[in-house]
């Protein structure tokens, strides 16, 4: 079986597994009932594995065919470590979610084998301890995707106190290393936590924190990452000439010759930044860049941890989207339509929420109160569900960028609505 099938690559990352198994079962020529027979399932049960989607699997099952057919265990969202535990039945078949993240392509539960640093230094794979954390954390960034980061982030910080303790705790320099990037990305998620519960300060103390303890793993591609979450962040923030100097910093990380996807991501970071700094003409640039270079991402074979996520040409149209709503240029908003409906058709719900306020913000800026409104009520409403103080400030935002001196009834429904909030 050629894993490097182009088939194979869009079903793992689109993270439907299911048809990854289908698909090595038939190149395999074995039947369903042969598969299920050998995993010591019934046929239904293959069929309805192989017909889930991008939905959730019970991790035991899902270890047992991929062992059965050879599947490499990335392809399914296992980490190596994890599989081969649950191939042997030293696990429980819990649940794990397999939702979209970031955006809404789903991310595989653990590093490759080897990733390449912008230096040529390979980084094996954590095992033992560190490879059951990183699945852990893996875990924790599904779960943000349809559970209120109110619920997660106690969860969080103490699943990243543990990880610390193991640190603090191991004897051997690779490990202590290992564990550091398995830290770096606990921290980066509680800042991802806390900024979408509004809480700013902390927010940029944990992704601070994540820079640092990437530094400790001397991963160049994990530090360039949690230098580029960090500009994400302050460019969001409206911090445009911080989040050009970490996004510039991040790129020192990687060098000239880094892989595709971390430019295209970088080069819409920037764009971000410079939209919050009012400079369209740079936003333009990087974003025409972002496109060029998410162009060359399929040509790699998979995208190298840690970025774990897919970037399309669909997600350059939604910064797009979101640089034209923070420049008041509502021709770039219509002109990403069918970009921004993709993603808001495949992204998590929050994800979806904070695209429909930018589509709102274009709508008004072009007059159409009623769609802009309409649009902003609904993403306000996600917000409230998920108690989401990100979505609820930019819905504000919204709300102050429009002053006309009698409100129609769509605005003061929607100031009813959200003047009676209090997260």
């Amino acid at each position: 079986m050629n894993w490097s099938a182009q088939a194979i690559r869009d079903a793992a990352r689109a993270g439907d597994y299911g048809r990854v198994v289908k698909l090595a079962r038939v190149a395999a020529g074995l039947s369903q009932g042969q598969l299920g027979e050998a995993c010591g399932m019934s046929q239904s049960a293959v069929s309805r594995l192989e017909g889930r989607g991008a939905s959730s699997y019970e991790t035991a099952q899902l270890s047992r065919v991929a062992s059965r057919l050879r599947i490499p265990p990335h392809l399914v969202g296992l980490a190596d470590q994890a599989a081969a535990i649950v191939a042997r039945g030293d696990a429980n078949g819990d649940d794990v979610d397999r939702r979209h993240f970031l955006g809404g392509v789903a991310a595989v539960a653990a590093a490759p084998a080897l990733s390449m640093g912008a230096t040529g230094q390979a980084h094996a794979a954590p095992t033992g301890q560190a490879a059951t954390l990183r699945v852990a954390t893996t875990a924790f960034r599904r779960l943000d995707g349809t559970t209120p980061s109110r619920q997660l982030v106690d969860t969080v910080l103490s699943h990243l106190k543990l990880t610390q303790s193991i640190a603090q705790k191991a004897e051997g320099e690779d490990e202590r290393t290992t564990l550091a990037a398995v830290g770096s990305e606990v921290a980066s998620l509680a800042g991802w936590l806390h900024w979408d519960m509004g809480d700013h300060g902390s927010a940029r103390t944990w992704y601070g924190a994540s820079v640092k303890t990437a530094r400790r793993a001397a991963n160049p591609l994990l530090v360039a990452y949690q230098l580029g979450s960090l500009a994400q962040f302050e460019a969001h923030s409206g911090n445009a000439a911080q989040g050009l100097s970490l996004a510039r910093s991040a790129r020192r990380q990687l060098g000239p010759n880094m892989p595709a996807i971390a430019d295209a991501w970088l080069s819409g970071v920037e764009a971000l930044a410079h939209a919050a700094a009012g400079d369209a003409d740079s936003a333009d640039q990087a974003l025409r860049t972002a496109t060029r270079r998410a162009k060359n991402i399929e040509r790699e074979s998979a995208p190298p941890w840690p970025w774990v996520f897919s970037f399309t040409e669909a997600k350059v149209g939604a910064t797009r989207v979101s640089c034209g709503a923070r420049l008041g240029l509502p021709r770039w908003i219509a002109d990403e339509q069918d970009s921004a409906a993709a993603v808001l058709s495949s992204g998590h719900e929050k994800q979806r929420a904070l695209l429909q306020l930018d589509m709102a913000s274009g709508h008004l800026a072009a007059g159409r109160l009623d769609g802009a409104f309409t649009m902003a009520a609904q993403a306000l409403e996600t917000g409230l569900r998920y108690k989401s103080g990100r979505i609820v400030e930019r819905a504000r935002a919204v709300r102050r960028s429009y002053s006309g001196p009698t409100p129609p009834k769509v605005v003061r429904d929607f100031d009813d609505r959200l003047y009676g909030v209090f997260l």
